[in-house]
């Protein structure tokens, strides 16, 4: 067993575990560790350290997870020596720099007067508020001050429990153990990424893609690599092609009511993409949190319901459908992924706020998010009709869109003789309406068409708002179009 230096700054806020990662893999990629060279028992290395044995090995288990140690029971862990380099061409990864387009369009799209199609969240009418209130209140006359005490950091175990009876009704089987409460949706999604992937690795989604999973790929410095979508949603016989070419860590994706385009993977794509990533050995992160906002009809099963490998991990929660502010999200796993996803979140904020979870669950235990549902689903259907209603004697011909069968979002493909969508955001504001430029969501910015793409969330206004916003967004374009040269030439 070779011997190696390490050397920690115990002051140091960056964790123990983070330090030893950085100093191991460190020097596995100088050559001071060779592959096949044993590295220490994790009892003899935190002793030489003056560290805990767990800081070894959660270090270990994620050098591990990267291809760089390799466990060998009765022998001791040593450098890969078949590992593959799973660090990412320097050209995928993503810049950590804040988007400075999507500060300026938020700024302008909160103007006063602006009918604003481009944000996510929900129509602030559809919130059950009152509902939420009495919950509030009664949890906090039944428990006093235990209410606002620090909860588990898995959750809290009655909210646990009644989101695994809820899984239960969307055909996902599971524990309450194997559920871990987050601070929304997206913590979900940020913690399983965090435990899964490390800097350099690659991560397979969409293209284009909820833009939410490229904002944590910059921050996490990993690699982006997209698969093509059709009106079927991810094109899975372009996946086997994408995992050989980028060894990815992670596939990350919305099958359900995808964020942008809307659509929808249907069962035989879901079964196959199951058994590649199987096959390949590679974990899937399934954002679900469109799953309930279906207009015609169910939808197929979520991935994590059809999985019987335990690849999936399921993460959603109940900011699209009841309050955005509660911020209550869960994510489902089993085995290590679980582990790992918890150890995170110990790290990250101990728990999700009390009151909090204990109000979600009193409101789920009354029995009204069911007819809350069939509400929301009614609203957002008329809007979506009213939208393509609309849409069909705004817009200009030429202009092309799939029609959701669920979801907030209305994905639509400008005329490619006319303005960018970038072009026409500008010209949009002036005539008082905004939308999300659908470049930002596109993993490749040269994707062949990205630049005419536009994501209006047509549930976010009432009817009338979205007869006059899709007038305005039409406006806006055939005064863009009557003074717009070639492709690429300037405005005047």
């Amino acid at each position: 067993m070779k011997p190696f230096a390490v050397t920690l700054d115990k002051r140091a806020a960056e964790p123990i575990y983070r330090q030893l990662i950085r100093a191991i893999r460190a020097q596995i990629e100088s050559g001071a560790l060779q592959p096949g060279d044993r590295v220490p028992p994790s009892r003899d290395l935190a002793d030489a350290l003056a560290i805990s044995r767990i800081s070894v090995v959660n270090a270990y288990a994620e050098l591990q997870d990267a291809g760089l140690l390799e466990a060998h029971p009765g022998r001791g862990t040593f450098v890969s020596v078949t590992r593959a380099d799973h660090r990412a061409d320097p050209r995928t990864l993503p810049s950590v720099a804040a988007n400075p387009i999507a500060q300026s369009m938020l700024r302008l799209s909160a103007r006063p007067g602006i009918i604003a199609f481009s944000g996510g969240a929900p129509a602030e009418e559809f919130l059950p508020v009152a509902a939420i209130r009495r919950s509030y209140e009664a949890v906090l006359e039944r428990d006093g001050a235990a209410a606002v005490a620090y909860e588990e950091t898995e959750g809290y175990p009655p909210l646990r429990a009644i989101v695994a009876e809820y899984m239960a009704s969307l055909g996902i089987r599971c524990a309450p153990d194997q559920v871990l409460i987050t601070g929304g949706c997206q913590q979900a999604l940020d913690l399983a990424m965090q435990a899964l992937l490390g800097e350099g690795d690659v991560v397979l989604t969409t293209n284009p893609t909820y833009i939410g999973f490229l904002d944590l790929a910059r921050i996490r410095r990993c690699g982006v690599v997209g698969v093509p979508v059709d009106e079927r949603g991810l094109c899975v016989d372009a996946l086997e092609a994408a995992i050989e070419a980028h060894r990815p860590r992670l596939i990350a994706l919305a099958p359900t009511h995808h964020n942008p385009t809307g659509t929808t993977m249907p069962l035989h794509r879901r079964r196959k993409l199951l058994r590649i990533a199987g096959a390949a050995g590679v974990p899937i992160l399934e954002d679900g949190v469109y799953q309930e906002l279906s207009y015609t009809g169910q939808p197929p099963p979520p991935l994590k319901a059809l999985d019987d490998e335990g690849i999936v991990i399921h993460a959603s929660g109940f900011s699209k459908i009841v309050l955005p502010g509660t911020r209550i999200g869960y994510l489902i796993a089993e085995g290590e992924a679980w582990e790992r996803t918890l150890r995170v979140k110990q790290a990250a904020d101990i728990c999700t706020p009390g009151l909090n979870q204990r109000a979600m669950h009193h409101y789920l235990q009354s029995g009204a998010l069911a007819g809350h549902l069939e509400r929301v689903r009614l609203a957002c259907k008329e809007r979506l009709g009213v939208a393509l209603d609309a849409a069909r004697r705004h817009l200009p011909g030429g202009a092309r869109w799939l029609e959701p069968t669920g979801g907030v979002y209305l994905w639509i493909e400008l005329p490619h003789d006319g303005p960018t969508a970038a072009e026409l955001y500008v010209a949009a504001i002036q005539h008082g309406v905004a939308f999300a430029i659908g470049a930002m969501f596109y993993t490749d910015p040269d994707t062949p068409g990205s630049g005419y793409f536009c994501r209006l969330n047509v549930a976010a206004q009432p009817p009338e708002q979205i007869e006059e916003g899709m007038r305005r967004l039409g406006a806006a374009w055939r005064a863009l179009a009557d003074r717009h040269g070639p492709p690429g030439a300037p405005l005047l």
